[in-house]
């Protein structure tokens, strides 16, 4: 690795905090691809650092999925697969459209959310749009008044940014989904929680479906 991964000019409260953060957008960004490996010494050198937050920050990067750590091999970016993401739409198409419409009918503020959704729609590049839109999300769950449904869905945003950047590298569908967000937000400003649930419950499952077709085109080759 000849340079570190340029992070967001940000204040940090740690060195580890900021390794996290330049390395998973790095890697959300395809800057490291999947499988690359991440070797400790490599990266402390190209961040100036010594190997001690490096490897705190790849421990976290592997609790959330965009980094897999073996005995063996070391820390490598994680593999996306059509498995992966059937598993992670799974859960999330299970638990997000209920949570969903509890916060609506907890009397949502729709405001932070139609701002992720303008920040999705004037982002430089996928991961960014990526990352808007996982905030979007969660902007309309977390008001759910549940913190282990707000904790499960949390924990699957870096998965699921990383299965939707790969995802989009063969099959584009942003204007899909953007329009699918705006109905789900209109639903949500209504007050109208079961148009709501229905809406999420489809967007994830349509989207799930769609990404789960692109990633079996990419290991079949086709």
């Amino acid at each position: 690795m000849g340079s570190a991964p340029a992070a967001p000019t940000v204040v940090y409260a740690s060195r580890t905090g900021f390794v996290v953060d330049a390395l998973r957008t790095a890697i959300l960004n395809g800057e490291l691809r999947a499988g690359q490996p991440l070797v400790e010494a490599d990266l402390a050198r190209s961040f100036g650092l010594s190997k001690t937050p490096v490897r705190e920050a790849l421990k976290t990067l592997a609790g959330v999925g965009l980094v897999t750590i073996s005995d063996y091999r070391g820390a490598l970016v994680r593999v996306v697969d059509a498995r992966m993401a059937h598993n992670v739409f799974d859960v999330r198409v299970l638990l997000e459209p209920a949570a969903v419409q509890r916060a609506v009918e907890a009397g949502l503020d729709t405001g932070p959310a139609q701002d992720a959704l303008n920040r999705a729609a004037e982002a430089g590049d996928g991961a960014e749009r990526s990352m808007a839109n996982r905030e979007f999300h969660r902007l309309l769950y977390a008001g759910c008044d549940n913190p282990v449904f707000v904790g499960i869905l949390d924990s699957l945003r870096d998965q699921t940014a990383l299965i939707t950047v790969t995802a989009w590298n063969s099959l584009p569908s942003w204007d899909t989904e953007a329009e699918e967000h705006a109905a789900i937000l209109d639903a949500a400003r209504r007050g109208d929680s079961d148009e709501a649930r229905r809406l999420t419950e489809a967007h994830i499952y349509t989207f799930g479906q769609r990404a789960q077709r692109a990633l079996e085109q990419l290991e079949s080759g086709t």
